[in-house]
């Protein structure tokens, strides 16, 4: 069955750094681009990242442009976000997603938590 399954996420003090990862299974991972977002306590989901199918192209959400970083390893069906100077506006659940816009057919994970605070 289709897996996202993330981690790296945890407690960080400001101006720190965390990798999160996001191994996918039980699908074509090279025919999917792939996303991170993030939702905050009362407010709505939003997209920081995403990544396309080939690592290509990548664009960003204004608020971390210059801080974080999406990539991909296609062959480890593994995508990253690396996070620098963390600000505590930063502290959410982060989700991986998939999709493919041929069939536009997508995929959620379960998320994984950032806390950034001194």
């Amino acid at each position: 069955q289709v897996q996202l399954v993330e981690s790296g996420g945890g407690l960080v003090q400001p101006g720190g750094s965390l990798r999160l990862s996001c191994a996918a299974s039980g699908f074509t991972f090279s025919n999917y681009a792939m996303s991170w977002y993030r939702q905050a306590p009362g407010k709505e989901r939003e997209l920081v990242a995403r990544i396309t199918s080939t690592g290509g192209s990548t664009n960003y959400a204004d608020s971390v442009k210059g801080r974080f970083n999406i990539s991909r390893d296609n062959a480890k069906n593994t995508v990253y976000l690396l996070m620098n100077s963390l600000k505590p506006e930063d502290t959410a659940v982060y989700y991986c997603n998939a999709v493919r816009y041929v069939t536009m057919t997508g995929y959620w994970g379960q998320g994984t938590q950032v806390i950034v605070s001194s």
